[in-house]
């Protein structure tokens, strides 16, 4: 009888019934008879629906599919079951809720007078996860760069992206940032967000090592007596870090008895003991990477002399600009 009262009363009459608003089947999730739900992927959903004592039957919906007639369950589904509080709630529940689960469910019954209806739209939102993102680089300057980063979710997330630096401004880009001529200051760690406020967003980083030619920053001469320790300093930045040498006119200078060349970093100090007249004279502190080439050079003098102690430097072309000059020359342009 039952079987019977399904299919020859109810599903024909389903298309129909679904606008029909009135007592006694009500959600207490709205206020119109068709309305929307929105859940997060795997939490549970409830779907309300209350009946009264005039009811004489009563079942769920999914689209087309039975799910509940009555007690009834035609649904396979271990996750779905009935919220029932005595006679009066009629709710569907479903666990673990997963994207497929989106969709219509209707809840119908049957009075004496005739049939009803109240439907519901689940809406299933995923949070953003980034699925794939750039890899470590390391690039010279000047450079194109493209970083990319990629994620899905539901509703589709906004990517932005930052450089953590101290103002760590938002950069222009989604999926792919592009830095044309990436620049030294460009360097650094880069931050992926993928957010679609359906949980915290989903964060990925991506460092980005620039390489650039030596720069001398400082190269600090020495005015010192005769019998003192003379210490020449000379610092310079550059990726990957510099190799430092000594000249004394054209000689090359090494850690001999009386001289002591140190290199902490990018800082290098040649150290002169008990300096004697002959040590006076010009130096030169010379930096060098596989990109290029700088020297400075740096006085020792003796006091009263009138030597600027912060010496003078003379920038070496890089390689990269010798061949480029060479190369202009060489097709005249």
């Amino acid at each position: 009888m039952l079987y019977f009262w399904i299919h020859t009363v109810w599903i024909p009459g389903v298309a129909f019934l679904f606008g029909f608003q009135g007592f006694p089947v009500r959600s207490v999730d709205m206020q119109r008879a068709t309305d929307n739900i929105t859940i997060r992927q795997g939490d549970t959903a409830i779907i309300r629906c209350y009946v009264d004592d005039k009811v004489s039957r009563v079942a769920w919906l999914n689209r087309s599919n039975i799910i509940f007639a009555g007690q009834d369950k035609w649904s396979l589904d271990p996750r779905v079951d009935l919220v029932t509080k005595g006679q009066l709630e009629y709710s569907l529940r479903i666990q673990k809720v997963d994207v497929y689960d989106e969709g219509s469910y209707t809840c119908s019954i049957q009075t004496k007078q005739q049939p009803k209806t109240s439907q519901v739209y689940l809406i299933v939102q995923v949070p953003a996860i980034i699925y794939k993102v750039s890899e470590d680089i390391v690039v010279n300057e000047g450079s194109n760069v493209t970083l990319s980063c990629l994620a899905n979710g539901r509703p589709d997330p906004v990517i932005t992206w930052r450089l953590l630096n101290p103002s760590a401004e938002p950069l222009e880009g989604e999926e792919y940032l592009d830095i044309i001529g990436i620049m030294r200051n460009q360097a650094g760690r880069y931050e992926c967000k993928a957010s679609n406020d359906v949980a915290t967003p989903d964060v990925k980083y991506v460092n980005v090592i620039v390489n650039y030619p030596p720069t001398i920053k400082k190269a600090q001469s020495s005015e010192t007596p005769v019998g003192r320790m003379g210490m020449l300093h000379c610092d310079a930045t550059a990726v990957p870090t510099p190799e430092f040498e000594w000249y004394r006119d054209e000689k090359r200078l090494s850690n001999t008895q009386g001289i002591s060349i140190q290199i902490l970093g990018t800082t290098t100090i040649l150290m002169i003991a008990n300096v004697t007249e002959e040590d006076y004279g010009n130096y030169t502190c010379v930096a060098s990477n596989r990109l290029g080439v700088q020297n400075a050079s740096l006085f020792l003098y003796r006091p009263g002399t009138g030597r600027d102690i912060n010496g003078s430097a003379s920038v070496s072309q890089s390689l990269w600009l010798l061949l480029a000059s060479f190369a202009c020359l060489f097709f005249k342009c």
